[in-house]
């Protein structure tokens, strides 16, 4: 009999290297912004070169895992609201059945490997991994769907992703607009 809970760690590895991934990243970019702004000589000044890339690249290994982590929160939230409307299933079945998913962002993490240099590509390898673990869940899950059903569980799923990713966008304008606005920025003639 194959333990259901075999791959229950598989989640928390992912995250952490998608967090290692992008925070790689992170770390040549800040430490370029500090270079350009003027900062880095004096911080140079407490730590040395290795501490504060160190310093650095666990601070946004930190924000980078709080983001991935409440992510998944919300993806599981919203796998299961969609479940909940739209499937025959009373036993939770179903969940099972997808847990095996974990993989997919698994192998997604260790791929992020090949592009540590470019954001575009760990983002690319981010959202190609959240397209195959979404296929693979509507399909481990269509057996307790209608054809409706499965209809419904893709539009519920595109609808609330796409609310919530519009309704981010919309609040980091704002507050970049409004940030802009309020800088006494010289107009010149």
């Amino acid at each position: 009999m194959k333990n259901t809970y075999l791959t229950g760690y598989l989640p928390l590895f992912s995250i952490l290297l998608f967090s290692l991934s992008f925070s790689v990243y992170g770390v040549g970019v800040l430490t370029d912004l500090f270079k350009g702004i003027g900062i880095y000589a004096g911080m140079r000044e407490f730590l040395s070169e290795l501490e504060l890339k160190l310093f650095v690249l666990i601070l946004l290994m930190i924000i980078c895992f709080m983001i991935l982590a409440a992510l998944k929160l919300i993806a599981e939230t919203i796998n299961e609201v969609s479940l909940l409307f739209f499937s025959r299933d009373k036993e939770g079945e179903a969940l099972t059945r997808v847990r095996a998913g974990s993989l997919i962002y698994f192998f997604g993490s260790l791929a992020t490997i090949v592009s540590l240099q470019s954001i575009v590509g760990l983002l690319i390898i981010f959202a190609l991994t959240s397209i195959v673990y979404f296929m693979y869940f509507v399909i481990k899950v269509s057996s307790t769907l209608s054809a409706g059903g499965t209809i419904g569980v893709i539009l519920f799923e595109i609808v609330t992703w796409s609310a919530l990713l519009s309704a981010v966008f919309y609040v980091v304008l704002s507050l970049y607009n409004g940030l802009l606005g309020s800088l006494p920025i010289l107009e010149q003639i």
